[in-house]
Parts: C-alpha cells; sequence; structure tokens
C-alpha cells in the first residue's frame, strides 16, 4: 500500500475492527461514518508513511519513540472523552456524544510542546517501593492498567494498546 493510495476494502476492514475493539472495550467510534472512515484511512496513510498509527491530525516527527504518546489510541484519549466527549481527532466518542446528549466541538489539544515531551521521558521514575515486587509493573500509557509479569503484555486487555504503549512503572 503507498501513502497516497489506501484501498476501500483496507479502510473498510479497519474500520470493522477498530469498531469491534472499541466497543468490546467500552469505546465508541464517532457514529459519522464518513467522517470516521476518512479518520481510519489516515491511520492507514500514517501506517504506510512511518509503519505506526500516528494520530491523523497531529503532526508525527516519523521518531516512533517520541510519537509513543500520539499513537492511536493516544496517550490523551481518555483525558480527553472525560472532558470534551471526544478524543482530539474525534475518533472516539463518549456515550453522550454518540446518544446525541452532547454535541461534538473543537478541543484544544493536551499534547505538551516537545521540551516538555522530552522532559517527562527523562524526567521523575516511579516511587521505590518499600520492599521489592517480585515482578516488574508495566503501566499502559492509554488507560492505566497495570501488570505485573517479566515483560508487557502484547497488548492491553483493557484499551487494547500494543505492547509499546507500556512503560515500567515498578
Amino acid at each position: 500500500m503507498s501513502e497516497e493510495t489506501v484501498s476501500k476494502e483496507a479502510v473498510e476492514a479497519l474500520y470493522r475492527r477498530l469498531d469491534e475493539e472499541a466497543q468490546g472495550s467500552g469505546y465508541h467510534l464517532n457514529p459519522d461514518a464518513e467522517f470516521t472512515r476518512a479518520l481510519v484511512e489516515s491511520l492507514l496513510v500514517n501506517e504506510a508513511r512511518y509503519g505506526y498509527w500516528a494520530c491523523p491530525c497531529r503532526l508525527a516527527d516519523g521518531n516512533k519513540e517520541s510519537d509513543l504518546d500520539i499513537i492511536c489510541p493516544c496517550d490523551y484519549r481518555d483525558a480527553d472523552l472525560n472532558e470534551w466527549g471526544v478524543c482530539f481527532c474525534a475518533l472516539y466518542v463518549s456515550d453522550e456524544v454518540l446518544e446525541g446528549e452532547r454535541e461534538v466541538a473543537s478541543i484544544p489539544e493536551r499534547r505538551p510542546p516537545v521540551a516538555e515531551r522530552a522532559q517527562h521521558r527523562s524526567g521523575p521514575q516511579a516511587p521505590t517501593p518499600a520492599r521489592e515486587a517480585p515482578l516488574p509493573v508495566w503501566r499502559c500509557r492509554v488507560c492505566g492498567y497495570l501488570a505485573a509479569r517479566e515483560q508487557p503484555p502484547g497488548v492491553c486487555p483493557i484499551c487494547k494498546a500494543k505492547r509499546d504503549r507500556f512503560e515500567r512503572f515498578w
């Protein structure tokens, strides 16, 4: 698949997959199917371009490590849904938006500037426990799910984020 051309079949297959995963995890895709399919197409374009689903409404720099926070579903999705009823790109919507009880409006960018993101990645670490845990604890950067195991899960059982979205918590 090239950057410029994404097949309608690929868009439809990913649309169905994302909708199924969202529903299975308590989330909802935007009910405007045409708009949502355009976002899904953009995810596929970004996957071809960068190798990952960078948010279609943000500028990715093509470095996966520095773009981890904006790989769909992004780190800001849940906070945006709670506060505004939609995520930044409006791919995901809250129950209120889905049921027509809340209007979708533009929301401010929650992602910090580049300098702050760099500081966060190298900034303070989780507190050291009074005694060492027998296993490391991994935290999903998207939804906060915690898993105590040798390695992070391949996919978050809550929000379906991939392994690279987990960070060592403890």
